[in-house]
């Protein structure tokens, strides 16, 4: 089998990436790898898919709702590559109307982009009335991505943080109910995810260079997604840290926590659950667990 990129993910398994990371890989499929995760195994399968079944019928409500009150939600996902985004988002979207339910995943800026202001590409994607935006990433690229790969300047990204929680807080005062979850996973879960797309001719469209290019910079994500979350993290727009070794508690606490937000009719308290505040926190979460 051809390897994407040459087989770069397995040559820095092999040879760059940390003995302690291949060590925890090597261990096995089914034991969370990230140290100091609060379980040592995966929600059980039927577990996840009645809590998902029941979470998915109040999403359901929920957009209901939104149609006849024109309601506008927008939901940000952002996290390190492979933490689960496209597969969570896939999960909130599996029964709604795809009509007022939209996935926005911008490519990279074309020439007539990056001569804008910063925040215009992403303004003309906010959702109208009855609508529901789901962000496959988001203007938190400068912060991130763009700081770790050079493709902003520092005076850039400095603007980016001063403009950035009034921006948020304009969008909030005039009706949008924002959700902003950062999805976190661990280094060894992150490689293991990488290693699996390289090897699966369906999931090898996922990779990109930046992914492999990405395997050697772990610290410099750290330094820069520690400090976004800490700049950005206000009453108006928090951010919710959800820990994704396990994608299926990831799945199903994610959509708890935007439910939980939303006072739409019908809701049905049993139905969402309590949200576990294990996997589950503030800024203060990923400080403590989430970067390992």
């Amino acid at each position: 089998m051809t390897l994407p990129f040459g087989g770069a993910i397995s040559a820095f398994h092999d040879t760059e990436a940390p003995k302690p990371v291949r060590d925890r890989i090597a261990g096995g499929e089914d034991p969370i790898l990230a140290p100091g995760y609060p379980y040592e195994h995966r929600m059980k399968k039927k577990t996840y898919e009645s809590e998902l079944h029941a979470l998915q019928i109040e999403l359901v409500k929920m957009q209901t709702w939104a149609n006849e009150t024109g309601a506008r939600i927008a939901v940000i996902f952002e996290g390190r590559d492979a933490a689960g985004k496209g597969g969570t988002i896939a999960r909130f979207r599996e029964h709604l109307n795809p009509r007022s339910a939209q996935v926005v995943a911008l490519s990279t800026p074309n020439e007539d982009e990056r001569s804008q202001w910063y925040f215009q590409r992403y303004i003309r994607h906010l959702p109208a009335g009855g609508e529901i935006a789901f962000f496959d990433r988001s203007w938190y690229n400068r912060g991130v991505v763009e700081d770790v790969f050079g493709f902003c300047t520092p005076a850039q990204r400095a603007q980016f943080f001063e403009q950035v929680n009034p921006f948020e807080r304009m969008l909030v005062d005039d009706g949008i109910q924002l959700f902003k979850i950062w999805l976190t996973v661990g280094r060894a879960e992150q490689l293991r995810r990488f290693l699996e797309r390289e090897r699966d001719p369906l999931k090898q469209w996922k990779l990109s260079s930046i992914d492999v290019k990405g395997l050697a910079l772990w610290d410099d994500y750290t330094r820069a997604i520690g400090e976004t979350l800490d700049r950005t993290h206000t009453d108006a727009a928090p951010w919710t840290v959800i820990l994704t070794d396990d994608k299926r508690r990831a799945r199903v606490n994610a959509i708890r926590a935007v439910l939980r937000g939303i006072d739409y009719d019908r809701k049905e308290p049993a139905a969402l659950g309590e949200i576990d505040d294990q996997v589950v926190g503030s800024p203060q979460l990923w400080h403590a667990r989430g970067h390992a």
